[in-house]
Parts: structure tokens; sequence; C-alpha cells
């Protein structure tokens, strides 16, 4: 049984949905708005009005075209509307807008159909979850839901309890659900949504180390009916590829290969890119050996997205620290020019200035940067940012990554310096890319750790204990980093005492982001001067997005906790925000 709450809004005319939404006037007058079901060439090329997925746009920029709203005159902004999100758990909710409706995914699967002028609330889904859920998956996150997906006339999520499956975008009426695995066999955190690509709905999750490998999977299913297309391990078999990387290690033992965030994809070359995470336990002493890459972890994986098959990957990082990469890829196609006096590490082969299609950005919580041609995997250029010690070379030539042996863990009890703390550098926290200056646009954070390799016969996650203190030199813990997708150079760095989250940028040169101490603001895309700033009181912890109806543009900030929020706001003691889950909705007056 799924319980719903309902306030009818909509109904079928003609094979389209017409949505009549209360648009907040004194009259309490409604009109109507026509839903058009939503292909895939909308997907693939959205109205600058919508925000209908993760990061807006199939590529993973975080970018809106709408300039209505800009550098001249976001210091007007004046907030329009809020609503309490009143779902237990960590809220990191991206909304998905599309026709002038909001879909907002809560906690525990509740998912809340909005009208996004007035904010007035057109229907919920409940998804009733098995009370005992949570004791088999990882706490903290057991009950997140980062994203959404649209297709045609359905809402389609992942779940707690491990199905994928759709909502009429009507009624909020489950439609159709397809278990993915069973959660006491297989115990996986769903944590992000998927996207819908060529009409195939793919999800990746994070799996449990007592799930073994079979639930460390990326699949595919039909977005009309449900039905599983394909399932892609990340953790290969005996006699298959990437077996003899395990040095030995049996299959069964083999864990925690994750893909734990959305994904990318081009539809012309029909890929899908993704990240993965660390194994588990960490220390790779403990599992077969520190001489070998145990993959796929810490990789970029492109996958064929009519069939789930590995056409390249490429490993960041043999991982003993939990400084997992499975974080947004930037589908960007740019001149290639790195600078050599701002990047470290460059392809010999590569000719200044050539065009290459690169799958880009800071996949993960090193906070180095790397840039790949995305056809075929090659390395072409990679730099640090934040400060890092693990990393200590890469060849130009190869793109293969040597670790800093004085902090490789080679026996338990054993303590090391690293940097950055596996909270990053980067997280979860997204960055944004915006075609206007060809520049990304990352939230980093200043961050390093104690840590130590635990004998506690693998009841913790990764066999880490560890303690989070400030980068040396730096009472400034966050940091936004503006990076030239062509040179590698910095363009610009903003840094403040508070952590800071995810970004979102737009067409009128505006970067839109939080922290941890519930500032929410925008800044110069093209000087990272602040221009316009707000006291939210608790953390920025959602995905900010922009949309417009009627022609008004609206800008949407997220509050709440965030897991990393309250872990970074421990290292700032004087910085004490509320928790409050909402949603502020801004505009410039009328």
């Amino acid at each position: 049984m799924r319980e719903r709450v309902r306030m009818p809004r909509l109904s079928f005319v003609s094979g389209a949905v017409v949505l009549a939404s209360i648009l907040g006037t004194e009259s309490g007058a409604q009109s109507l708005r026509e839903f058009v079901p939503v292909t895939d060439a909308i997907l693939q090329n959205p109205s600058p009005e919508d925000w209908p997925m993760w990061r807006r746009t199939l590529d993973g920029w975080g970018f809106s075209p709408l300039d209505q709203i800009d550098r001249s005159n976001v210091e007007q902004l004046r907030l329009v509307w809020s609503r309490a999100l009143h779902a237990p758990g960590r809220q990191q909710g991206t909304p998905l807008v599309y026709g002038g409706v909001m879909y907002m995914p809560n906690p525990s699967d509740v998912i809340q159909a909005i009208d996004a002028v007035s904010g007035d609330l057109l229907w919920e889904y409940r998804r009733e979850l098995p009370e005992d859920v949570c004791d088999f998956m990882m706490s903290g996150v057991c009950t997140t839901n980062r994203n959404l997906a649209i297709y045609e006339n359905l809402i389609i999520d992942t779940s707690v309890d491990e199905y994928v499956f759709a909502l009429d975008v009507a009624t909020g009426d489950l439609v159709w659900e397809t278990e993915i695995l069973d959660y006491k066999v297989h115990p996986a955190n769903q944590s992000s949504g998927p996207i819908i690509a060529k009409g195939m709905v793919i999800s990746g999750r994070s799996c449990m180390p007592s799930a073994g490998p079979e639930a460390c999977v990326i699949t595919a299913h039909d977005a009309r009916t449900g039905e599983e297309l394909w399932r892609q391990r990340t953790i290969p078999r005996p006699g298959e590829p990437g077996d003899e990387t395990w040095g030995g290690v049996p299959y069964e033992e083999r864990r925690h290969v994750g893909t734990w965030m959305a994904p990318s994809y081009d539809p012309d070359l029909n890929l899908i890119y993704i990240g993965t995470s660390v194994t588990s336990p960490a220390p790779k002493f403990m599992l077969g050996g520190t001489e070998n890459t145990h993959l796929y972890h810490n990789s970029t994986l492109a996958l064929d997205a009519d069939t789930g098959e590995i056409v390249w990957y490429y490993q960041h990082l043999n991982d003993s620290w939990d400084l997992d990469h499975p974080f947004e890829r930037l589908l960007v196609d740019t001149n290639v020019r790195p600078n050599p006096e701002a990047v470290d590490w460059i392809n010999p082969r590569l000719q200044p200035g050539e065009r290459r299609r690169v799958v880009t950005g800071i996949p993960g919580k090193t906070g180095i940067v790397y840039t790949l041609d995305r056809v075929t995997g090659e390395f072409l250029w990679a730099t640090p940012t934040v400060g890092q010690n693990v990393i200590s070379d890469i060849n130009g030539a190869t793109g293969v990554v040597t670790e800093n042996s004085e902090v490789v863990f080679s026996r338990y009890g054993e303590e090391v310096y690293t940097c950055p703390t596996a909270m990053g550098g980067k997280d979860w926290e997204a960055g944004a890319y915006s075609p206007r200056t060809n520049t990304m646009y990352m939230p980093l954070r200043n961050a390093c750790a104690r840590m130590a390799s635990l004998d506690d016969g693998r009841d913790s996650l990764y066999s880490l204990s560890m303690r989070n203190e400030l980068s040396p030199g730096t009472d400034q813990l966050g940091t936004v980093r503006a990076i030239s997708a062509e040179s590698g150079e910095t363009v610009w760095t903003y840094e403040q005492r508070a952590a800071t989250m995810s970004l979102a940028v737009t067409g009128g040169g505006l970067v839109f982001g939080g922290d941890v101490n519930g500032r929410f603001r925008a800044l110069d895309d093209e000087t990272g001067s602040v221009l316009w700033e707000i006291n939210l009181g608790s953390p920025v912890s959602g995905f900010p997005v922009t949309y417009a109806v009627d022609g008004r543009q609206y800008v949407v900030a997220g509050t709440g906790t965030g897991g990393n929020a309250s872990r970074f706001s421990s290292m700032t003691p004087e910085l004490r925000p509320s928790s409050g889950s909402n949603i502020f909705v801004f505009a410039l007056p009328d």
C-alpha cells in the first residue's frame, strides 16, 4: 500500500494533461496550464524556463540560460514564497521544475507537486516503507533522496526499499514499480535518483559491504513500463576483465564499489558517464595488497546506453582513504589548451588549442580537476585545487596515477595525515559549468584529517578512523573556485569561514550557492564578487535551481541537514545555524 494525500488539480484533455494551478491571486482564481508530455527531445534540449532533471541538462552542467535576473539587478531579489519540508531526514533535494510545477523530493520517498508560482501543494506521495529497511542500510543516508526524473507523464524515482517506481504526474498515483534488489539480501542505498536516456531510467546506488558484489550495479529500466533492460556490475567476476586487479580476493569478498550519484549522458555518442566509490575496507593492504588496483573503484565509466557494457574506464585513484569519485561529470565541447604554469599534469601528445569533446570537472573528493576525451577516455590534463597529498604524480602520456606512498596504509593501527579529508575537498555538493564563460565553478573545502587504519574485524564501513581539521595555513574552510575548462587556470577564488555547498550558474552572469551557516548568495561569474546575500537560518543543503513561469524568473534554495553540513559545522564551532528543512523561492519585484 502507498499512502498519498491528493488535491486534484489535473485532468486529461486531448492527449495532454491540463494543470489547474492556484496562482496565489487575491481572488483565488485558477488558470489552466497545458502539460506537454516529456520526450527525449525535450530532455536533450529543455526549454530555458524548466529545470527537468538533477543538473538541468544531461551534460551535467547545472546551468540555466535564464537572464532576467542578472548582475545589474540581483540585489533586488525578494522572497516570494517558502514552504516547510516536513519529512524527517537529511534534506539534499533538487527541485524538478517543468511546466510551472515543482516536483520536490523529500527524504523517505516523500514526493510533492507544488505550484511553482504560489507554493501551494498540488499533491503529495508518501511511500510506505518497511519498518526495518534502515537496519540494513548505511545509517544517516538511508532515507536521502537527492533528485527525481520525468518522462512523458511520469515522475520517476528510486526508493529506499530498492525499487524504481513511477507516479502519474497529474495525481501522484503509483503507475508502476520494479524491485531492483532485495534490501534484506543485497542492501544498497539509493540516495540519488535516476536520469532518463533514450526512454530508459538509468540509476546507480551505494552497495553495502554485507550485500556482496552483486549489489554493486548500474541499471536501466524502460521508463514507460519499469521493465529491466540491463544491469552492469562495477566489480568483475572471476575470469572477466579486471578480475586480475583484485589480487586473488574471493569474489564474494569484493565489496562496496558504488555509483551513488546521478550520471551524465551524451546522446550523440550514446554513452553514459558515471563515477564509482571506494572499496570496503578502504586500506588496500586489507584487500589483497596495495599493488592491486581493484577495478572499477574510484573510476569514470563510459557505458553503452543500449547494453550497459563498459566502453572505456579511467581510474582516478587507488583509494585507501574513502576519497570517492562518483560526482557530476561535465560534458563539454571545448578547445583544450592547458597552461603548463597552472596545470600540473598534461598529456604530451595534446596539441594546444585542439577542439575536443571532453568529460571534465572535479569527479572526486581529492579536489583534483580531470579532463578526459569523452570518446576514448584518453587522459588530457589534471591539476589540484585545494591542498592534497594523496597523489604524487600522474603520467601525462598514460594517465596512470601514482599515490603518495608515505600516506598509503601498510599495517593495522597506522596513522597518516591526509589532505583532503574523507568529506572532501569536494563531495556530493555539485559544481556547475557555464558556456557563457567556458568556466567550471566548484564548491570546495580546505580540510584535512588524521586517519588511522582499524583492526576492527571489518565491522566498520571502511576500517578507518579520522579526526578532521582545517588545512594548514588557513582558517577559511569554504571556497568556491572558478576554473577555465580550456586552460585549467583558476580564474578567481572566493573563500569564507563556513563550508560551501552546491552551485547553479545562469545566463545572467550569476553563480548561486549557499553554505552550512545558512547564507545563500549570488556571485559574479567573472570576478567572484558577492552581489547579493541572505541568511536563511539553516544549512543550504539542497541543490539550487532557477526556472521561469509566465516570463518571470525564480531562484530556489533548499535548507536542512545534509550530513556534511553538521560535520563541517563542527570544524567552525562558533557558527551555529538551525536545522530547519525548507524551500525558499526568490524573484525580482513585480
